[in-house]
Protein backbone atom coordinates (compact mmCIF):
# COMPACT_ATOMS: atom_id res chain seq x y z
CA UNK A 1 0.00 0.00 0.00
CA UNK A 2 1.05 3.72 -1.03
CA UNK A 3 -0.26 6.19 1.15
CA UNK A 4 0.02 10.27 -0.55
CA UNK A 5 -1.62 12.77 1.77
CA UNK A 6 -3.11 16.24 -0.17
CA UNK A 7 -4.37 19.23 0.18
CA UNK A 8 -8.26 20.32 -1.42
CA UNK A 9 -8.95 23.70 -2.73
CA UNK A 10 -10.42 24.92 0.93
CA UNK A 11 -8.18 23.20 2.86
CA UNK A 12 -9.40 19.89 3.71
CA UNK A 13 -7.03 16.63 3.33
CA UNK A 14 -7.16 13.92 1.36
CA UNK A 15 -5.40 10.88 1.08
CA UNK A 16 -4.54 8.58 -1.65
CA UNK A 17 -4.29 4.94 -0.64
CA UNK A 18 -2.68 2.98 -3.86
CA UNK A 19 -1.91 -0.40 -4.48
CA UNK A 20 1.05 0.26 -6.76
CA UNK A 21 4.16 1.20 -5.05
CA UNK A 22 5.19 3.65 -7.69
CA UNK A 23 1.53 5.28 -8.30
CA UNK A 24 2.29 9.74 -8.43
CA UNK A 25 -0.31 11.51 -7.01
CA UNK A 26 0.16 15.26 -8.07
CA UNK A 27 -3.17 16.73 -9.42
CA UNK A 28 -3.89 19.68 -7.69
CA UNK A 29 -7.69 20.51 -7.00
CA UNK A 30 -8.72 23.65 -9.00
CA UNK A 31 -11.98 24.34 -7.98
CA UNK A 32 -12.36 27.92 -6.53
CA UNK A 33 -13.55 26.64 -2.88
CA UNK A 34 -13.58 28.74 0.13
CA UNK A 35 -12.56 27.65 3.49
CA UNK A 36 -14.61 25.20 4.48
CA UNK A 37 -17.06 26.46 7.86
CA UNK A 38 -19.12 24.68 9.90
CA UNK A 39 -21.38 25.08 13.12
CA UNK A 40 -20.51 21.39 14.31
CA UNK A 41 -21.87 21.64 18.13
CA UNK A 42 -22.46 18.54 20.35
CA UNK A 43 -24.82 19.04 23.45
CA UNK A 44 -25.39 16.44 26.07
CA UNK A 45 -28.51 15.52 27.22
CA UNK A 46 -29.17 15.71 30.85
CA UNK A 47 -32.07 12.84 31.43
CA UNK A 48 -30.48 10.76 29.24
CA UNK A 49 -27.00 11.54 29.36
CA UNK A 50 -26.21 11.04 26.00
CA UNK A 51 -24.84 13.12 23.68
CA UNK A 52 -26.33 14.97 19.70
CA UNK A 53 -24.52 16.97 17.57
CA UNK A 54 -25.76 19.71 15.72
CA UNK A 55 -25.14 20.53 12.44
CA UNK A 56 -26.91 23.00 10.87
CA UNK A 57 -24.84 23.31 7.71
CA UNK A 58 -25.50 20.35 6.31
CA UNK A 59 -28.97 21.07 5.45
CA UNK A 60 -26.97 22.54 2.51
CA UNK A 61 -24.83 19.29 1.26
CA UNK A 62 -25.47 17.58 -2.09
CA UNK A 63 -27.88 15.52 -2.43
CA UNK A 64 -28.62 13.13 -4.93
CA UNK A 65 -27.13 14.21 -7.76
CA UNK A 66 -26.84 12.89 -11.17
CA UNK A 67 -23.92 10.25 -12.25
CA UNK A 68 -22.25 13.09 -14.11
CA UNK A 69 -22.32 15.30 -11.65
CA UNK A 70 -21.03 12.74 -8.90
CA UNK A 71 -18.72 14.46 -6.24
CA UNK A 72 -17.22 11.37 -5.19
CA UNK A 73 -15.76 10.12 -9.13
CA UNK A 74 -12.55 11.41 -10.25
CA UNK A 75 -12.33 14.72 -11.67
CA UNK A 76 -12.62 14.41 -15.86
CA UNK A 77 -11.20 17.13 -18.12
CA UNK A 78 -13.18 20.31 -16.67
CA UNK A 79 -15.84 18.43 -14.77
CA UNK A 80 -14.46 19.00 -11.63
CA UNK A 81 -14.61 16.88 -7.90
CA UNK A 82 -13.61 16.10 -4.37
CA UNK A 83 -10.97 13.76 -6.07
CA UNK A 84 -8.47 15.85 -7.99
CA UNK A 85 -6.76 12.60 -10.26
CA UNK A 86 -8.18 11.02 -12.87
CA UNK A 87 -8.42 7.94 -11.07
CA UNK A 88 -8.19 6.54 -8.04
CA UNK A 89 -7.46 2.86 -6.01
CA UNK A 90 -8.98 4.34 -2.32
CA UNK A 91 -8.79 7.21 -1.36
CA UNK A 92 -10.06 9.44 1.51
CA UNK A 93 -10.58 12.80 2.78
CA UNK A 94 -12.23 14.87 5.45
CA UNK A 95 -15.63 15.58 4.76
CA UNK A 96 -17.22 19.52 3.08
CA UNK A 97 -20.68 18.67 5.49
CA UNK A 98 -19.24 16.88 8.53
CA UNK A 99 -22.01 15.95 11.62
CA UNK A 100 -18.55 16.92 13.96
CA UNK A 101 -15.86 19.06 13.44
CA UNK A 102 -12.69 20.89 15.27
CA UNK A 103 -12.94 20.07 18.97
CA UNK A 104 -16.09 18.43 18.88
CA UNK A 105 -14.81 15.97 16.25
CA UNK A 106 -13.82 14.67 12.45
CA UNK A 107 -16.17 13.34 9.94
CA UNK A 108 -14.47 12.00 6.79
CA UNK A 109 -15.48 10.06 3.45
CA UNK A 110 -13.85 7.02 1.92
CA UNK A 111 -14.26 6.20 -1.20
CA UNK A 112 -14.07 2.68 -2.25
CA UNK A 113 -13.56 2.60 -5.83
CA UNK A 114 -13.73 4.92 -8.85
CA UNK A 115 -15.99 2.51 -9.91
CA UNK A 116 -19.40 4.67 -9.82
CA UNK A 117 -21.62 1.77 -10.56
CA UNK A 118 -19.55 -0.92 -8.32
CA UNK A 119 -20.76 -1.80 -4.72
CA UNK A 120 -18.08 -2.79 -1.89
CA UNK A 121 -19.81 -6.63 -2.71
CA UNK A 122 -18.04 -6.30 -6.17
CA UNK A 123 -14.69 -5.29 -5.25
CA UNK A 124 -12.01 -7.52 -5.68
CA UNK A 125 -10.18 -8.81 -2.41
CA UNK A 126 -7.42 -7.32 -2.92
CA UNK A 127 -9.37 -4.27 -3.80
CA UNK A 128 -10.96 -5.17 -0.27
CA UNK A 129 -7.78 -5.62 1.93
CA UNK A 130 -6.74 -2.13 0.70
CA UNK A 131 -9.91 -0.89 2.20
CA UNK A 132 -9.13 -2.74 5.37
CA UNK A 133 -6.09 -1.09 5.47
CA UNK A 134 -7.22 2.30 4.63
CA UNK A 135 -9.71 1.80 7.56
CA UNK A 136 -6.72 0.52 9.81
CA UNK A 137 -4.77 3.60 8.49
CA UNK A 138 -7.69 6.49 9.44
CA UNK A 139 -8.28 4.48 13.12
CA UNK A 140 -4.72 5.17 14.02
CA UNK A 141 -4.10 8.91 12.99
CA UNK A 142 -7.61 9.74 14.21
CA UNK A 143 -7.01 7.97 17.27
CA UNK A 144 -4.28 10.30 18.42
CA UNK A 145 -6.19 14.00 17.39
CA UNK A 146 -6.60 15.64 20.79
CA UNK A 147 -10.49 15.62 20.36
CA UNK A 148 -11.09 12.46 19.68
CA UNK A 149 -11.86 9.63 22.19
CA UNK A 150 -13.25 7.09 19.65
CA UNK A 151 -13.29 5.83 15.97
CA UNK A 152 -16.15 4.58 14.26
CA UNK A 153 -15.42 3.50 10.37
CA UNK A 154 -19.37 2.37 8.47
CA UNK A 155 -21.01 2.04 5.58
CA UNK A 156 -24.68 3.26 4.36
CA UNK A 157 -25.80 1.36 1.77
CA UNK A 158 -28.81 2.34 -0.27
CA UNK A 159 -31.42 5.02 -0.57
CA UNK A 160 -33.80 3.06 1.77
CA UNK A 161 -30.85 4.12 4.28
CA UNK A 162 -30.54 7.66 3.57
CA UNK A 163 -27.96 7.46 1.10
CA UNK A 164 -27.56 10.88 -1.03
CA UNK A 165 -24.29 9.84 -2.92
CA UNK A 166 -25.15 6.69 -5.05
CA UNK A 167 -21.00 6.13 -5.63
CA UNK A 168 -19.96 3.34 -3.33
CA UNK A 169 -18.27 5.04 -0.46
CA UNK A 170 -18.43 4.70 3.56
CA UNK A 171 -17.64 7.46 6.01
CA UNK A 172 -15.62 7.36 9.40
CA UNK A 173 -16.72 9.45 12.53
CA UNK A 174 -14.19 10.24 15.40
CA UNK A 175 -16.25 11.15 18.25
CA UNK A 176 -15.07 13.37 21.37
CA UNK A 177 -16.93 11.07 23.64
CA UNK A 178 -17.66 7.64 23.91
CA UNK A 179 -21.19 6.55 22.06
CA UNK A 180 -23.86 5.42 23.85
CA UNK A 181 -23.76 2.06 22.15
CA UNK A 182 -20.26 0.96 23.16
CA UNK A 183 -21.14 2.67 26.43
CA UNK A 184 -23.76 -0.18 26.91
CA UNK A 185 -21.37 -2.58 25.72
CA UNK A 186 -18.60 -1.81 28.49
CA UNK A 187 -21.27 -1.37 31.26
CA UNK A 188 -22.14 -5.50 30.30
CA UNK A 189 -18.73 -5.75 30.06
CA UNK A 190 -17.51 -4.73 33.67
CA UNK A 191 -20.48 -6.21 35.27
CA UNK A 192 -20.22 -9.77 33.40
CA UNK A 193 -16.52 -9.76 34.84
CA UNK A 194 -17.41 -8.89 37.99
CA UNK A 195 -20.05 -11.55 38.44
CA UNK A 196 -18.01 -14.40 37.08
CA UNK A 197 -15.07 -13.31 38.60
CA UNK A 198 -12.74 -12.23 35.81
CA UNK A 199 -14.73 -13.98 32.65
CA UNK A 200 -14.98 -12.10 29.96
CA UNK A 201 -18.22 -11.11 28.34
CA UNK A 202 -17.36 -11.04 24.34
CA UNK A 203 -15.62 -14.49 24.62
CA UNK A 204 -18.47 -15.98 26.25
CA UNK A 205 -20.89 -14.66 23.43
CA UNK A 206 -18.71 -16.05 20.40
CA UNK A 207 -18.08 -19.34 22.52
CA UNK A 208 -22.10 -19.68 22.56
CA UNK A 209 -22.87 -18.81 19.20
CA UNK A 210 -19.96 -21.17 17.82
CA UNK A 211 -21.48 -23.89 19.34
CA UNK A 212 -24.89 -22.54 18.31
CA UNK A 213 -27.53 -22.79 15.09
CA UNK A 214 -27.28 -19.21 13.90
CA UNK A 215 -23.26 -19.12 12.78
CA UNK A 216 -23.31 -17.91 8.94
CA UNK A 217 -20.09 -18.85 7.65
CA UNK A 218 -16.79 -19.51 9.51
CA UNK A 219 -13.61 -19.31 8.53
CA UNK A 220 -9.93 -19.92 10.05
CA UNK A 221 -10.04 -16.59 12.02
CA UNK A 222 -13.28 -15.14 11.52
CA UNK A 223 -17.02 -16.30 12.46
CA UNK A 224 -20.11 -14.40 10.68
CA UNK A 225 -23.41 -15.02 13.05
CA UNK A 226 -26.79 -13.74 13.58
CA UNK A 227 -27.29 -12.76 17.26
CA UNK A 228 -29.48 -14.35 19.50
CA UNK A 229 -31.37 -11.19 20.37
CA UNK A 230 -30.72 -9.16 16.97
CA UNK A 231 -32.62 -6.11 16.61
CA UNK A 232 -33.01 -6.05 12.66
CA UNK A 233 -34.56 -8.72 10.59
CA UNK A 234 -31.59 -9.14 8.86
CA UNK A 235 -28.42 -9.02 10.76
CA UNK A 236 -24.79 -10.65 11.19
CA UNK A 237 -22.19 -9.90 13.39
CA UNK A 238 -18.51 -10.37 12.20
CA UNK A 239 -15.65 -11.17 14.50
CA UNK A 240 -12.20 -11.95 14.39
CA UNK A 241 -12.09 -15.53 16.89
CA UNK A 242 -9.02 -13.65 18.26
CA UNK A 243 -9.89 -10.92 20.60
CA UNK A 244 -8.04 -7.20 19.78
CA UNK A 245 -9.86 -3.98 20.89
CA UNK A 246 -9.51 -2.76 17.55
CA UNK A 247 -8.38 -2.92 13.71
CA UNK A 248 -4.85 -2.04 14.54
CA UNK A 249 -5.18 -5.54 16.65
CA UNK A 250 -5.66 -7.72 14.14
CA UNK A 251 -2.58 -9.80 13.04
CA UNK A 252 -1.07 -10.65 9.22
CA UNK A 253 -3.67 -13.65 9.13
CA UNK A 254 -6.76 -12.21 10.18
CA UNK A 255 -6.10 -9.20 7.67
CA UNK A 256 -5.42 -11.52 4.97
CA UNK A 257 -8.49 -13.81 5.44
CA UNK A 258 -11.19 -10.72 5.95
CA UNK A 259 -11.54 -9.68 2.18
CA UNK A 260 -13.05 -13.03 0.94
CA UNK A 261 -14.85 -13.96 4.34
CA UNK A 262 -16.54 -10.08 4.34
CA UNK A 263 -17.35 -10.06 0.32
CA UNK A 264 -19.11 -13.25 0.85
CA UNK A 265 -20.69 -12.41 3.87
CA UNK A 266 -22.11 -8.95 1.97
CA UNK A 267 -22.61 -11.06 -1.44
CA UNK A 268 -25.52 -13.11 0.60
CA UNK A 269 -27.02 -10.13 2.16
CA UNK A 270 -27.56 -9.53 -1.68
CA UNK A 271 -29.32 -12.76 -2.27
CA UNK A 272 -31.29 -12.86 0.65
CA UNK A 273 -34.46 -11.54 -1.53
CA UNK A 274 -33.82 -13.01 -4.59
CA UNK A 275 -32.46 -11.81 -7.75
CA UNK A 276 -35.38 -9.58 -9.16
CA UNK A 277 -35.15 -7.38 -5.69
CA UNK A 278 -32.93 -4.45 -6.01
CA UNK A 279 -29.68 -4.08 -3.99
CA UNK A 280 -30.25 -5.12 -0.37
CA UNK A 281 -29.61 -1.86 1.75
CA UNK A 282 -27.47 -2.28 4.55
CA UNK A 283 -25.61 -0.53 7.45
CA UNK A 284 -22.44 -1.92 8.01
CA UNK A 285 -20.51 -0.77 11.29
CA UNK A 286 -16.90 -1.27 12.86
CA UNK A 287 -16.97 -1.20 16.60
CA UNK A 288 -13.86 -0.28 18.03
CA UNK A 289 -12.60 0.37 21.98
CA UNK A 290 -12.91 3.53 22.64
CA UNK A 291 -9.15 5.48 22.82
CA UNK A 292 -10.12 7.75 25.82
CA UNK A 293 -9.86 6.44 29.49
CA UNK A 294 -12.54 3.40 30.84
CA UNK A 295 -12.38 4.64 34.20
CA UNK A 296 -16.51 4.66 34.78
CA UNK A 297 -16.45 1.07 33.84
CA UNK A 298 -14.79 0.18 36.47
CA UNK A 299 -12.54 -3.18 35.86
CA UNK A 300 -12.73 -2.81 32.58
CA UNK A 301 -9.43 -2.38 30.35
CA UNK A 302 -9.03 -1.86 26.67
CA UNK A 303 -8.44 -5.27 25.67
CA UNK A 304 -11.64 -6.62 27.34
CA UNK A 305 -13.52 -5.33 24.09
CA UNK A 306 -13.69 -7.46 21.15
CA UNK A 307 -13.31 -5.46 17.61
CA UNK A 308 -16.35 -6.70 15.32
CA UNK A 309 -18.36 -5.40 12.57
CA UNK A 310 -22.28 -5.30 12.76
CA UNK A 311 -24.28 -5.48 9.22
CA UNK A 312 -27.92 -5.17 8.94
CA UNK A 313 -30.44 -4.09 6.45
CA UNK A 314 -33.91 -2.27 7.09
CA UNK A 315 -35.64 -4.79 4.66
CA UNK A 316 -37.54 -7.10 6.36
CA UNK A 317 -39.19 -8.83 3.30
CA UNK A 318 -39.78 -8.45 -0.40
CA UNK A 319 -41.15 -4.66 -1.02
CA UNK A 320 -41.42 -3.95 2.45
CA UNK A 321 -38.99 -2.07 5.05
CA UNK A 322 -38.77 -2.52 9.13
CA UNK A 323 -39.15 0.88 10.57
CA UNK A 324 -38.67 2.21 13.36
CA UNK A 325 -41.85 3.27 15.00
CA UNK A 326 -43.49 3.99 18.38
CA UNK A 327 -41.41 1.07 20.55
CA UNK A 328 -37.99 1.65 18.68
CA UNK A 329 -37.82 5.37 18.53
CA UNK A 330 -40.18 6.26 21.44
CA UNK A 331 -39.10 3.49 23.74
CA UNK A 332 -35.51 2.09 22.34
CA UNK A 333 -37.39 -1.47 22.35
CA UNK A 334 -36.86 -3.02 19.21
CA UNK A 335 -39.72 -5.67 17.75
CA UNK A 336 -38.09 -8.41 14.90
CA UNK A 337 -40.27 -9.61 12.90
CA UNK A 338 -37.74 -12.77 11.75
CA UNK A 339 -36.73 -15.01 14.15
CA UNK A 340 -32.99 -14.91 14.33
CA UNK A 341 -32.47 -18.81 13.92
CA UNK A 342 -34.52 -18.02 10.80
CA UNK A 343 -32.39 -14.99 9.27
CA UNK A 344 -28.99 -17.46 10.18
CA UNK A 345 -30.76 -20.06 7.75
CA UNK A 346 -31.52 -17.96 4.98
CA UNK A 347 -28.08 -16.38 4.81
CA UNK A 348 -26.93 -19.99 4.69
CA UNK A 349 -28.75 -21.04 1.80
CA UNK A 350 -27.74 -18.00 -0.42
CA UNK A 351 -24.32 -18.97 -0.17
CA UNK A 352 -22.60 -18.70 -3.29
CA UNK A 353 -21.60 -22.25 -4.95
Amino acid sequence: MKKTSTRLADGRELVYYDLRDDTVRDAVDRRPLERTVTTSEVRRDPLLGDSVAIASHRQGRTYHPPADQCPLCPSDGERLSEIPDSSYDVVVFENRFPSLAGDSGRCEVVCFTSDHDASFADLSEEQARLVLDAWTDRTSELSHLPSVEQVFCFENRGAEIGVTLGHPHGQIYAYPFTTPRTALMLRSLAAHKDATGGENLFDAVLDEELAGERVVLESEEWVAFVPYAAHWPYEAHLYPKRRVPDLLGLDEAARTEFPKVYLELLRRFDRIFGETEPPTPYIAAWHQAPFGQLEEFEGVQRDDFALHLELFTIRRTSGKLKFLAGSESGMNVFINDVPPERAAERLREVASS
